[in-house]
């Protein structure tokens, strides 16, 4: 039987403050577009395309609001209906054991979102994306992403999930235990990704551009940074949006670069993109992100331990809110659901401590990519042209921003490396 204590209503509260706050920043945002192009995109942008972006964002503004207001609903009826309760009581009928039953529990909820967030991804794909021209996806690659993506799921997030639900059950301090391991499992796929996970999506081949291969091992040279490989990913098989990325640990440093990047930028561009990147790992951002980020976790893994708990305050008013009995086989599975739906708000407040030194941290890199390519003017055209090629909203109202944005608006990016020259 639900229970509307203290904890369930300031769980509401916290939810509608936070989706009403998002929606004053899309409102505010839309507000603040320009009619007139900033001068300073001028030779790259044109006025359609500027027409074009504003468009875009108006889109993706009325996309956005829908697609929370759906999320939040569902949420709230499922909630309010007594939904958490039916189906602990399905998978409690099936007579498996505790961690399968919390297995069968969790998975059930996995599903359940899935199902209801679809046809929002299926419209935002070939329909949103593809009026503006981004969306190279066929219905088969489509399919074929869905199907890896869950079959990866049930493997990886299975053991992962039965892990946690095994050490909660057994084990004392469990929280403690669970943090690290976690974390090892965490680090472990950052580690393994680029190399058996990623080639599952997307196709990876050796730089064949000898000019920009020579130029970019240069780069890395001078900058004393250790690249093993640069690779060419097949961005373009479902979007036509560009981006780069490194991955690796220690002295095997690995760059994927989109095909759409390299088919948009000049070489000195494209150096001055990979500067930036290598000014992250120069900087030591990576390191200051993954320590905060495993302190952040063991925080979490803390609360979690109070939360399943059902003897516990949290615990008890938790399981109490959502109408789970606090004997039930599913009751930790259920616990760690019901805590991540309680720990949105301050999820969220986390999230936006992390935009800012982020924020921070893309000034760092910028900078670090103009001193060590002598100027600024290279990353400088690289971001307009990857703005004008993103359709990037170049005037975002400083809420959203704040909120939101783990990059500073590029105008702003762009007139701070102007001052550097």
């Amino acid at each position: 039987m639900l229970e509307f204590n203290f904890l369930a209503i300031l769980l509401i509260i916290a939810l509608f403050l936070l989706w009403k706050l998002d929606l004053i920043a899309t409102i505010l945002t839309l507000k603040n577009l320009k009619a007139e192009l900033p001068e300073e995109f001028r030779g790259i942008w044109d006025d359609e395309k500027y027409q074009r972006s504003q468009a875009y964002e108006k889109a993706q503004a009325q996309y956005g609001i829908l697609s929370s207001i759906s999320s939040l609903s569902v949420l709230l009826v499922f909630w309010f209906f007594g939904g958490f309760g039916w189906l602990e009581g399905i998978v409690t009928q099936w007579n498996l054991g505790e961690i399968t039953t919390g297995l069968c529990f969790i998975a059930l909820i996995y599903l359940g979102t899935w199902a209801t967030s679809l046809p929002f991804d299926i419209y935002h794909t070939f329909v949103l994306e593809e009026r503006f021209g981004f969306n190279k996806t066929t219905a088969a690659t489509y399919l074929a992403d869905q199907i890896k993506s869950h079959i990866l799921t049930a493997i990886l997030g299975g053991l992962i999930v039965g892990l946690m639900l095994w050490i909660f059950q057994t084990i004392p301090n469990a929280w403690l235990w669970a943090w690290l391991s976690f974390t090892v499992i965490s680090l472990a796929l950052t580690y393994l990704a680029p190399s058996f996970l990623l080639p599952l999506f997307n196709k990876f081949t050796p730089l064949q551009n000898e000019e920009l291969n020579r130029a970019i091992q240069s780069m890395a040279k001078k900058c004393e940074f250790p690249l093993t490989e640069i690779s060419v990913m097949d961005g373009s098989k479902r979007s036509a949006k560009s981006n780069a990325f490194f991955t690796g640990f220690g002295k095997r440093k690995k760059i994927a670069l989109f095909d759409t990047l390299i088919e948009s930028q000049t070489t000195d561009e494209l150096v001055g993109v990979l500067a930036h990147e290598i000014g992250h790992f120069k900087k030591k951002h990576i390191i200051q992100r993954l320590v905060i980020s495993i302190l952040q976790t063991a925080v979490i893994f803390f609360l979690l331990g109070m939360a399943i708990d059902p003897q516990s305050a949290l615990g008890g008013q938790l399981f109490a809110a959502f109408g789970i009995p606090a004997g039930s086989k599913a009751a930790i599975a259920a616990g760690l659901v019901l805590f991540m739906i309680v720990f949105k708000p301050v999820s969220r407040i986390l999230s936006v401590l992390m935009n800012i030194l982020s924020r921070k941290h893309e000034f760092e890199a910028d900078e670090y990519a103009a001193v060590n390519q002598g100027t600024p003017a290279h990353l400088i055209s690289a971001l307009k042209k990857l703005s004008a090629n993103n359709l990037s909203n170049l005037t975002p109202h400083p809420l959203e921003v704040f909120l939101d944005h783990s990059h500073p608006p590029v105008l702003v990016r762009i007139q701070a490396l102007q001052k550097l020259a």
